[in-house]
């Protein structure tokens, strides 16, 4: 475990691996870094790297192998389906399907929904639930400038949707601002109005506790990278009747029942859902880790909440003094985690962000942050000429230094400007004449 200390409290929350990750800068020193860029991917758990650690021996073919390392890997694989289930609070006739990420169990769930479905989605979206859904059915409605706003747009939408199926597409926490959004109260819109409601949780689920049941959500997804399992795995869950009756996503080995031989043709009996829609080896692995860090934040989530809003604070307290800061807001009601994306006026978003890398060992991300639509939307309100921001996001990885380092990094850069000479290439800014090797393992 590792202690992060901020004003007033001290906080026990699960250790990450590579918190004493040194990195070079272009001035010749190293520091450690200060990963601000979790809510990309964050980094693995150590007791989730245990946990890998623990299975790699075992580790077999699933399902259908006699062996006893295949038998151990099975029961591994079909264990973290109740351990996902119970950390997500679903029913016991929900589906649990492993899919690679948040992205992939949208896709899976895009297919599976019955003919002339009709969707409604918000266009604040990430990519991967905005872009699923294509056709006439499909009616994007704009971003709301609050909770209550949403819901009163969410229940005209549904009421002017054609008659048959309905699903509605939410996020949780938006991936641009860190807004918690009113999953509840969008639910009951969409449960008087006939309506399925699925709920993309990829930043809620490393944040905040989630019960399905209570939310009233159908179906929901979430990725084992964003969780602090970096693994390669993702899962969809929720109701199993669309899924059942859809074509498997993949078909192969494991989709399928029976294979005949007709001839000129192939008859083929799928199988059962969840296996209907995991062709393909599983990824045994990753899903073990997944499972595992669902555990462990289940463990930690009052110390989880109170570190990361104790630094949320800590870092809004000093953007707020750099003169120019903008910051990207969508529902001015909402909660937050910890997720801040802003612009500084007359700065380049991804000129601040190579420059904090550079000169300071800072990880940021910059750019539309795979929201293109609502990014640029925010960024014109925000007075700025460029379709591109700057997001600061924290996690179990970071301590109240990291934030101090890039309020004070930021300030140096805005009033003094940068220490070394920067050029574009290919679209992104980098130091000229940079030195700084790539670890052993790249060499």
């Amino acid at each position: 475990m590792t202690l992060a200390i901020t004003p007033g409290t001290v906080t026990t929350v699960p250790a990450v691996v590579g918190s004493d990750l040194r990195v070079p800068l272009v001035t010749g020193e190293r520091v450690t870094y200060a990963n601000l860029d979790h809510a990309a991917s964050a980094p693995c758990l150590q007791e989730v790297r245990d946990a890998v650690d623990e299975l790699l021996p075992w580790y077999a073919s699933v399902h259908r192998g006699a062996g006893f390392a295949s038998q151990v890997s099975t029961r591994v694989y079909e264990q973290a389906r109740d351990r996902i289930r119970k950390f997500v609070g679903a029913r016991s006739s929900d589906a649990v399907v492993f899919t690679r990420n948040t992205t992939d169990s949208l896709n899976l769930l895009a297919r599976s929904v019955p003919r002339n479905t009709a969707v409604v989605l918000f266009d604040s979206e990430h990519h991967a639930a905005l872009l699923p859904w294509r056709g006439p059915n499909v009616q994007r409605i704009p971003a709301p400038s609050s909770s209550g706003a949403a819901v009163v747009a969410l229940d005209r939408a549904l009421a002017a949707a054609p008659v048959g199926p309905r699903l509605v597409i939410v996020t949780g926490a938006s991936n641009v601002t860190g807004e918690l959004w009113p999953v509840a109260e969008l639910a009951k819109v969409a449960r008087r109005h006939g309506a399925r409601i699925a709920l993309d949780a990829a930043q809620l689920a490393p944040h905040r506790p989630i019960d399905v049941r209570e939310l009233g959500v159908d179906y929901i997804a979430f990725s084992g990278h964003k969780i602090y399992a970096p693994f390669g795995a993702g899962v969809l869950v929720g109701r199993s009747d669309w899924l059942q009756q859809a074509q498997p996503y993949l078909v192969g080995g494991g989709a399928t029942a029976k294979v005949t031989d007709h001839g000129d043709r192939l008859g083929v009996a799928w199988s059962a859902v969840p296996e209907r829609h995991e062709a393909g080896s599983p990824n045994v692995v990753g899903v073990h880790a997944l499972a595992s860090a669902c555990e462990i934040l289940s463990r930690h989530w009052e110390q989880t909440v109170a570190h990361e809003q104790e630094l949320l604070t800590r870092l809004y307290d000093g953007l707020r003094t750099i003169p120019g800061f903008r910051e990207l807001s969508i529902l001015t009601d909402a909660d937050k985690v910890g997720v801040v994306s802003f612009t500084i006026s007359g700065f380049d978003a991804g000129f601040l962000a190579a420059a904090l890398s550079a000169e300071y060992g800072i990880g940021v991300r910059d750019g539309a942050f795979c929201a293109h639509v609502i990014v640029g939307r925010l960024v014109k309100q925000a007075g700025s000429h460029e379709e591109r921001a700057v997001r600061a996001s924290i996690g179990l990885g970071t301590t109240a230094e990291h934030v101090d380092r890039l309020v004070a990094a930021l300030r140096t850069l805005v009033t003094e400007g940068p220490k070394w000479t920067y050029t574009q290439r290919d679209g992104r800014w980098v130091p000229e004449d940079d030195s700084r090797t790539l670890p052993p393992f790249l060499a």
